[in-house]
């Protein structure tokens, strides 16, 4: 075989070789990825993509441009961002705005004080893998006053970026070996989309429950018990998820709610997921809002030192509306030592949280005061709930 025709061969060889690495790496991915599906909600924003896109290149439609109206991004709705929230990241970013007269005394210091925070004075050093711990203590500050002084240990904060990769997180603790009984999580009908696809793709059970719709989306126990019920044939139930402001429901759970429901996951030791990213989004006459962290506290030691509980909230919600700068916390309680361990090895496995996102959440934590300089442009916004 002449040279030329040898290079030849070894170098169709080589492609195949690769072509066939190739497809026994699609083989190899995990069947929880290929069991993720694409929500409604995708599909149809993928849809109205195209749509905004044919009316951009000049088609006649009915219609001028398409609203998307399926998430709570206000800003991309046209709402203005807070001044005192972006003054300050621009200082934080833009050092140099700290010598600008013309920023409120109340902007110039906070944001000197997160640059004290952050290695080398600058938000684009890297920073510990669970947050910066001035922010985690303004966090904790934050809860505790929330809830009527209850307790909170910086050391149970996580900052994330976004609530939904905290859960992502917790998820992952649930995942048993291969040779296990699959881990169910019981979830409320309707939720949040996205939280479902997380679920499935760490290949955990779905353990769908509902609401009671003619009853203003009450969260009923015997609902709960029906699918808990129900799971334990397939599965091993694990975890309880709540939504508390819901979503997409709009339902605010009262006390008495609250209660069954804690008791609940007490007597079938259920891990407690608790979303309350919307827990500054109330308006009108309604249910007061209560923490599911506060309702616990008061129930009594033996359940308010036994239930193990994440809850999570987010600067993308509530009156911030930074859905971009991606920032979120959870807080952790009652967790066994042993289990934090692994926790702190699993945010170790990750870099830090996106900087801008914890100076959100930072912002959002211990907003300007009455007497703050910032304060009567920022009182502009409806923050009745905060003070």
């Amino acid at each position: 075989m002449k040279t030329a025709d040898r290079i030849i061969n070894r170098k169709n060889l080589d492609i195949t070789e690769r072509f066939f690495r190739r497809m026994s790496f699609l083989r190899e991915i995990s069947p929880e990825m290929k069991n993720a599906f694409l929500s409604e909600k995708a599909v149809l924003l993928r849809r109205a993509a195209q749509i905004t896109a044919e009316i951009q290149q000049g088609e006649r439609k009915g219609y001028k441009e398409v609203l998307d109206l399926s998430s709570g991004d206000l800003h991309s709705g046209g709402i203005k961002p807070i001044t005192f929230v972006r003054q300050v990241l621009a200082a934080c970013f833009y050092p140099a705005l700290l010598q600008d007269d013309s920023l409120p005394l109340d902007v110039t210091q906070r944001a000197k004080r997160l640059l004290n925070e952050c290695a080398g004075g600058s938000v684009g050093s890297y920073t510990d893998s669970s947050g910066i711990a001035k922010i985690k203590h303004c966090v904790s500050k934050f809860i505790s006053r929330r809830d009527g002084g209850v307790p909170s240990s910086p050391e149970n904060i996580f900052l994330t970026s976004g609530s939904q990769r905290a859960l992502m997180i917790i998820l992952k603790l649930l995942v048993q070996n291969e040779d296990s009984c699959q881990t169910g999580v019981l979830i409320p009908v309707p939720s949040y989309s996205s939280f479902n696809m997380a679920v499935v793709s760490q290949g955990l059970a779905m353990l769908p429950y509902r609401f009671c719709e003619e009853q203003g989306w009450t969260l009923q126990v015997e609902e709960l018990r029906r699918a808990l019920g129900e799971g334990k044939r397939t599965c091993n139930p694990m975890a309880l998820y709540i939504c508390n402001p819901g979503n997409p429901t709009g339902h605010v759970q009262s006390r008495e709610s609250i209660e069954e429901v804690i008791e609940f996951a007490a007597e079938e030791k259920l891990l407690l997921l608790v979303d309350e990213v919307y827990q500054n989004c109330i308006y009108g006459e309604g249910p007061e809002y209560y923490s599911y962290k506060k309702v616990l506290s008061e129930m009594g030691s033996t359940i308010s030192s036994a239930v193990e509980m994440a809850s999570f909230n987010s600067a993308s919600k509530g009156f911030m509306g930074e859905c971009g700068l991606r920032g979120g916390y959870m807080e952790l309680v009652n967790f066994d030592p042993a289990v934090m361990d692994y926790i702190h090895k699993l945010f170790n496995t990750e870099s830090c949280t996106v900087v801008a996102g914890q100076i959100a959440l930072d912002l959002m934590a211990d907003p300007p005061k009455p007497g703050d300089p910032s304060f009567p442009i920022f009182s502009e916004v409806d923050i009745t709930i905060l003070f």
